[in-house]
């Protein structure tokens, strides 16, 4: 074998499969690649064959049909726990030797995976442009440029996936450290919801907001190694129980029909590359029946101005200050200028912060409950070593423009790579939405994906095939068609909103049914009935998260239940039914059919 080859699972899977290829000698392959290459400052440590080899030995008798990570490489920032290597966190004098694997670490050996080393960061994970690691390290170039920066924190993370040297790579998140080096390399970057990967193994940066990345050379990599970490660890403070399959979400067929919000052009503030980007992804996502909703995103901005204020540099103080005031040389001078700042706070400007973070929170989630999926640059420039080394706070903060907000506002979010600028360097935006939305944001991205086939990585291997997927994505959420007291501004609209239900569309049922007010004491109710000499009755369809949807049914009163409801579209969606007889319940039921709808019916008595 010669390298370069394709990295992805599914390549190297076949490739075992068909007796192409060992895991041992893909192992000796990139080994000597190392060796030819010298030392390469994305590394901190890199495994020798003989340390490898006992994760090599455990795959034996084993095959990609038992482990589903079967003989693939991989890398995690020198952040993360790795037994039998130190951790360092990007300084010497930090540094401790592990006396376990993290939690996620030790997940992805169980299934296979291969530890190759511990990748370079901006220290202590303080950082986006992956240039605040110490000189004994050396920064890490960018595998398209060496001229520019590679984007941190996880800056080795995402050169050595998109170099050819691992299939994949665990980063840190805490304000863009994922997304931003996977913007600037070619790569799918998740940043998971907090607490759906466990953090136990981690150096904190800011315990509260941190999640462990994910950087992966195609979106089907990325959802084979969510599914194997997103795994529940009741021994991590920060993991929060969530099973997709119990909350009926699903990596799959994209829909063909949603909304994707998009902020303001005059909020972007990218350059021409990413402009053009936005705009490129905002066709692609039209052309995969997707439609365009702007929104003013003014309060995810001014959420993500709260990052360096108090509570949350004081958290990053929290982490080093033993450091830093033992050993002050020990830190790097930016780190130290930036972190220095959390040691004065008062605890009010904390609860200040807090109180701003929440009514931010308020705003936001009510602007995105407009919308299946959310759209925005990842960042909005990618600046030179020259530019950062002369400026390396401001043109920092620059960078997290549209990442800083992400896990202060808890939302799941995803760097998905668009094409290349006229310069030929990545160019890529960011899919975001609510807690534990992972799997549509990874649906959505691999529709992406399927169209544009991009080259994989830095390494100009063209992207294989992909398999086509048959099963649809599911969002773990149900659409419900109303008709009456429960329609927008009605009385009962608030047992939909409560349970942050989200209206879709106003429309109308197919021209087959008949209205009636039932009768009896209390709130008139209505009742849709199937009838051929029927018409079209007007409805909302609205959509619920299905874990609502038990205490939404416990409060639905008889005769009406849940069923099947024909729209004018022809589709079928779950409606108000009412049981055999109820017209002539405590009273005869009034036909109000001619007037179109409950709405109409009410504004008659009006």
């Amino acid at each position: 074998m010669t390298l370069p080859i394709a990295l992805d699972i599914a390549s190297l899977h076949t490739a075992y499969q068909q007796g192409e290829l060992t895991p041992a000698a893909l192992i000796d392959d990139l080994l000597a690649q190392a060796e030819a290459h010298g030392k390469e400052p994305a590394w901190i440590t890199r495994l020798s064959r003989e340390q490898l080899a006992p994760y090599l030995k455990r795959l034996e008798g084993e095959s990609p049909k038992t482990l589903p990570l079967y003989g693939i490489p991989f890398a995690l920032k020198d952040n993360i726990d790795l037994t039998g290597v130190a951790t360092t966190a990007g300084s010497p004098a930090y540094a401790y030797a592990p006396t376990e694997n993290a939690f996620v670490v030790q997940q992805l050996i169980d299934a296979g995976a291969i530890p190759m080393g511990k990748t370079n960061l901006d220290q202590f994970a303080t950082g986006l442009v992956g240039e605040r690691a110490l000189e004994v390290y050396g920064t890490p170039a960018n595998a398209f440029d060496p001229t520019l920066v590679p984007g941190g924190s996880s800056s080795g993370s995402a050169v050595v996936t998109a170099a050819g040297m691992v299939s994949f790579a665990l980063g840190t998140d805490t304000a863009g450290s994922g997304r931003v080096p996977a913007c600037f390399h070619n790569l799918y970057g998740v940043k998971p919801s907090l607490g759906l990967l466990s953090t136990r193994g981690v150096v904190p940066a800011c315990a509260t907001l941190d999640t462990i990345s994910l950087f992966a050379l195609t979106a089907d990599d990325a959802a084979k190694v969510l599914d194997i970490t997103a795994a529940y660890d009741d021994q991590c403070a920060w993991s929060r129980q969530h099973d997709f399959a119990v909350y009926g979400k699903r990596y799959g067929k994209a829909p063909t029909a949603f909304r994707f919000g998009v902020p303001l052009e005059s909020q972007w503030q990218t350059d021409a590359a990413y402009t053009q980007g936005m705009h490129q992804t905002i066709a692609e996502l039209e052309a995969i029946g997707g439609e365009k909703v702007e929104l003013d995103c003014s309060p995810l901005l001014a959420a993500a101005r709260l990052l360096y204020e108090g509570p949350w540099v004081a958290e990053r103080y929290h982490v080093i200050r033993d450091l830093m005031k033992s050993h002050s040389d020990a830190v790097h001078p930016v780190t130290f200028e930036i972190t220095q700042d959390g040691a004065t706070p008062l605890a009010v400007d904390a609860f200040d912060a807090r109180y701003k973070l929440a009514e931010y929170k308020r705003q936001a989630d009510a602007l995105i409950s407009q919308v299946d999926v959310m759209l925005s640059p990842t960042t909005v420039t990618h600046p030179s070593k020259a530019e950062v080394a002369a400026d390396p706070i401001s043109v920092n903060s620059r960078l997290g423009t549209w990442t800083n907000f992400m896990n202060l506002l808890d939302y799941s979010a995803l760097a998905v790579p668009i094409g290349f600028s006229e310069r030929d360097l990545p160019v890529g935006v960011t899919l975001f939405g609510p807690v534990f939305a992972d799997l549509t944001l990874l649906s959505l991205a691999r529709a992406l994906e399927t169209r544009l086939m991009l080259p994989l990585g830095a390494t100009g291997i063209q992207h294989p095939p992909l398999a086509e997927l048959t099963a649809p994505a599911q969002d773990g959420s149900i659409e419900l068609v109303v008709c009456g007291a429960h329609l927008k501004g009605l009385p009962l609209n608030h047992q939909l909103t409560e349970r942050r239900g989200v209206l879709v569309n106003t429309t109308h049922s197919a021209p087959r049914y008949k209205l009636f007010a039932l009768a009896g004491g209390g709130p008139k109710r209505p009742a849709m009935l199937r009838d051929e000499n029927g018409q079209a009755i007007e409805v909302e369809v609205w959509r619920l998260p299905i874990e609502t949807l038990g205490s939404f049914l416990a409060g639905i009163p008889a005769p009406l239940g849940l069923g099947q409801v024909e729209l004018v579209d022809g589709s079928w969606k779950c409606g108000f039914i009412c049981t055999a007889g109820a017209l002539n319940e405590g009273g005869k039921a009034e036909d109000i059919t001619e007037f179109g709808g409950w709405r109409g019916w009410l504004a008659s008595r009006s």
